[in-house]
């Protein structure tokens, strides 16, 4: 038994005699009880830990980090497209990543499965928002807004099972611009047309088509076919999925799955499988059925009048007049459109099947339905499918092993010597201050070698070398990382040598 001085043996005597009282059975009693509470918490660590260790580290399905090589692919894409904008005159609009959910249902048709309810904290009920139309719709009736031409690029969410190859996520990009106010027609349309020629032409996706279409054609064709009005949209869905199935699995589902008679679907058929320019709108007002119809009329009017425009700007050649084409959100009420990549046999062999790559189309009743007196601003917009034109230009940029530079550095700042951080330190912060992208080791006697390496593999066009001997001088040497020649530059000068070099290249 150990040892204990006179004071230990005090302490446990007092200690004893206090478990031998009555009372002392209380304290036998806690001591038991925290005996197993510390069991339980141990326990309950133990699992904890075994969870953690079988914890799988990933991103939320539908979902992905971009590393910096791919920000650089993705920056250059939003650049060309908000500079698109900027040159038509647009405005930079940003709204709330959720909106109240009442603001996003019954706009969105059988894709309103698709919006993704925040969970219920006892306030109000809120919802990620699904595109950045209605938004902008919202925003337009709460500030009694009546005319604006804006741009919005942020990200939506959408509850749908992703395709990640073919660019398909559940969180993504959009990239819209709308012109809202009361004009005479078909002139703000013309020009969002002239918008997505611009854009796709601009990132160099290769030859594109834009299929053009007008709800009240769709609608009109639709009526005189015999479809009941209450099927239209149902109907529309359907047709809208032509770019994905066969005109025979398109029939199956609206005769099998959505009760339309068997010689109706064979007339939409008719229709819906037209697609050309001008000489199919004028067949189509000389069409028996469809000239019998007010709304399919005024669609194809204004039709004709769009492709006059079209003509004007010189694209009238990379639009298709389609009647196949539906888009299946509620809110489009008149020119709707939608852009497809065309590929040689021997470009889909080797690329994604991305589908559309930038749609949208005239929806001037959106906002009168959040105004409380209903009152209308007609709108018309696009948006461009960012993440689709992103999985392309990726993909090429693999296949062919181009090398992405990650930073803007355009000089790195250098000293064969111990001893040089202060020196280096003092001549970076010249850099900076006159607006050079600049970068340094941080290390306090880091080797040349490593330093000119480092320039190489990061792409810096220029290094400024400071030693003992240039700073006896009074000057830098300038370095070109790509040729290996050096000049001595006196310090005094050095900046604007640099701004010149930097400039010519």
């Amino acid at each position: 038994m150990p040892s204990f001085g006179l004071r230990h043996r005090r302490a446990w005597a007092s200690l004893f005699s206090q478990l031998l009282r009555p009372s002392g059975l209380v304290c036998i009693r806690e001591v038991h009880f925290h005996s197993q509470v510390s069991e339980a918490v141990l326990t309950s660590q133990l699992k904890a830990h075994q969870e953690k260790s079988n914890f799988i580290i990933k991103t939320p399905k539908g979902t992905r980090d971009l590393s910096p090589q791919q920000m650089v692919i993705r920056e250059k894409i939003l650049d060309m497209v908000v500079g698109c904008f900027k040159r038509h005159g647009a405005k930079r609009l940003d709204t709330p990543a959720f909106e109240l959910k009442e603001m996003l249902t019954e706009k969105y048709g059988e894709d309103s499965g698709l919006i993704y309810d925040l969970k219920d904290q006892g306030g109000e009920l809120l919802s990620l928002r699904y595109d950045l139309t209605v938004p902008f719709a919202r925003y337009l009736a709460m500030n009694k807004v009546k005319r604006m031409k804006r741009y919005h690029v942020g990200k939506v969410w959408r509850r749908e099972s992703p395709t990640i190859v073919q660019g398909r996520y559940r969180e993504f990009c959009q990239c819209d611009f709308d012109i809202a106010g009361q004009f005479d027609p078909m002139i703000p349309d013309a020009e969002c047309l002239k918008i997505m020629c611009e854009i796709l032409s601009g990132l160099q996706l290769g030859d594109f088509l834009i299929k053009v279409n007008d709800r009240r054609i769709l609608d009109g064709m639709l009526a005189v076919c015999g479809v009941p009005e209450s099927k239209f949209h149902a109907i529309c869905s359907s047709i809208d999925k032509l770019d994905k199935i066969s005109w025979n699995d398109v029939r199956h589902e609206m005769v099998a799955r959505k009760g339309l008679a068997p010689e109706v679907a064979d007339r939409i058929g008719d229709y819906v499988q037209c697609h050309g320019g001008v000489s199919l709108i004028e067949e189509m007002l000389q069409d028996s059925r469809l000239s019998q119809n007010k709304q399919a009329l005024e669609g194809l009017g204004d039709l004709k009048l769009l492709f006059e425009y079209l003509t004007l700007f010189g694209i009238a050649e990379k639009i298709s007049f389609d009647l196949s084409l539906a888009r299946g959100l509620d809110y489009y009420t008149g020119v709707i459109y939608e852009a497809v990549l065309l590929q040689t046999p021997a470009q889909a062999e080797e690329s994604l099947n991305v589908g559309s790559v930038a749609a949208g189309g005239r929806y001037d009743g959106l906002v009168g339905m959040f105004d409380p007196k209903g009152h209308k601003v007609p709108c018309v917009g696009l948006s461009i499918g960012v993440e689709r034109i992103f999985a392309i230009l990726e993909q090429r940029i693999k296949t062919s092993g181009q090398k992405i530079r990650t930073t803007e550095t355009q000089v790195f700042v250098a000293t064969p010597q111990k001893n040089f951080l202060h020196e280096r330190l003092k001549l970076i912060s010249e850099l900076w201050d006159a607006g050079i992208k600049a970068e340094l080791l941080y290390k306090n006697n880091p080797k040349l070698l490593t330093q000119l390496h480092y320039c190489e593999h990061m792409g810096i066009p220029l290094v400024v070398i400071i030693g003992e001997q240039e700073l006896k001088e009074g000057v830098i040497k300038l370095r070109s990382v790509a040729s290996r020649e050096e000049v001595a530059i006196k310090r005094e000068n050095l900046v604007a040598e640099i701004q010149k070099r930097l400039s010519e290249s």
